[in-house]
């Protein structure tokens, strides 16, 4: 049976409007306006004051809900990873594994294939953090497992995309350690490239977009500052008007002032939420264990006990807070950086990250102060308070 969500604000696109009811239908969005006829649909009336948005979609979530994906590359625990997610809004995730073996990497894929098959999972695919990427610029990454590619890990990646079960796949990686040829051949198999963890200067920056780049992990984490006489990856970036940023908007990450000056510089529709979470999120633990360093969980951050950054204790809901109370930013500009423009950086605007008939019913309904009630995936609703176990 369709249902039809009646009550609520909506979000479309640029705007927030009163008055509009939404018919889902088979998992899709059969129609969005005022006065919708209802009948043969179950009718829903939304609580007073809410907001109807697209659902958050998260290019790099290392963990959620207890589970670390680098310590369960499995279904259950990607299927674990996404639940907890979801009751803070996101609708759909990459797993994020970052520098390790390539069996890890190999285990990984697998069990996002295996995640996938379920209707409603939320998986889009499969991020790859590393190992690729400086060692000079390894963040909590281990260093025992940064290296430059093989053959045979070139191999595992192209033949990877080949596969349609994967969905996305996202590579972050240092461009200077890589060759055009390279880039240019992992590119052409439809991998999303994204510079990070890199010591890249100017010059090898602009080149790697000339050669498939087309993101940038965690602007201005694990890259080198821009200083008067070396620009380097950081303006590169900003300066390039077709690529996407990925932002931590935690207040920890990156200074709010860098972040207004980073948007003031860059078109807004090219720039991206992430989340950058680790296991805590959804869980009250107060450390955990990344690669046998001691994560500890205090005053905002995750951070290894000399105080290195180790991910963010963050969710989306909560980034899209931030943008709203950090950034001065528009609550639908916040909502759009959450939702809209992952989904095109992914090559998936055409059915997800907007409410528009046609799309995928993957939405969120959030309180007026921008707290989840709920989400539908696939047209399938859960409230934010029910058990989120996969």
């Amino acid at each position: 049976m369709a249902d039809l969500l009646r009550g609520a604000r909506l979000l479309l696109d640029d705007a927030i409007v009163e008055g509009c009811d939404l018919l889902i239908d088979q998992g899709r969005i059969a129609a969005v306006g005022p006065g919708l006829d209802a009948t043969g649909a179950a009718l829903t009336i939304l609580p007073p004051g809410s907001l109807l948005a697209p659902g958050f979609i998260d290019v790099q979530v290392n963990g959620g809900g207890g589970v670390l994906f680098n310590d369960e590359p499995t279904q259950t625990g990607v299927r674990t990873i996404a639940a907890a997610h979801r009751r803070y809004g996101t609708t759909g995730l990459l797993p994020t594994i970052i520098t390790d073996t390539a069996d890890r990497f190999r285990q990984a894929a697998d069990a996002v294939i295996a995640a996938r098959k379920t209707p409603g999972s939320g998986v889009l695919g499969v991020h790859f953090e590393g190992p690729f990427i400086s060692p000079q610029r390894p963040g909590v990454h281990d260093p025992r497992f940064i290296r430059p590619p093989t053959p045979q890990d070139l191999d595992f990646l192209t033949d990877l995309t080949a596969n349609p079960a994967i969905g996305r796949v996202l590579l972050t990686l240092a461009p200077e350690t890589l060759d055009g040829a390279v880039l240019d051949r992992l590119a052409a198999a439809g991998i999303l490239l994204s510079a990070g963890h890199s010591a890249a200067d100017w010059r090898q920056t602009v080149d790697a977009l000339a050669h498939g780049v087309r993101g940038f992990t965690h602007l201005f984490n694990a890259m080198p500052p821009l200083t008067a006489r070396a620009p380097g990856l950081i303006a590169a970036a900003l300066l390039d008007p077709n690529s996407w940023c990925g932002l931590i908007v935690d207040g920890i990450h990156v200074h709010p002032a860098t972040l207004r000056l980073a948007l003031a510089a860059k078109p807004l529709n090219r720039m991206m939420l992430v989340t950058d979470a680790m296991m805590a999120t959804g869980t009250d633990v107060d450390e955990f264990v990344l690669q046998g360093r001691r994560i500890l969980r205090r005053n905002g951050r995750l951070e290894t006990e000399d105080g290195t950054l180790a991910g963010a204790d963050i969710d989306m809901a909560g980034a899209v807070r931030a943008c709203r109370d950090l950034l001065g930013l528009p609550l639908e500009s916040a909502l759009a950086m959450a939702s809209r423009h992952p989904a095109e950086f992914l090559g998936l605007g055409d059915r997800l990250g907007r409410i528009a008939p046609g799309y995928q019913a993957d939405l969120v309904l959030l309180t007026p102060e921008i707290q989840v009630l709920g989400t539908w995936v696939e047209g399938a609703w859960r409230a934010a308070d029910e058990n989120d176990a996969p």
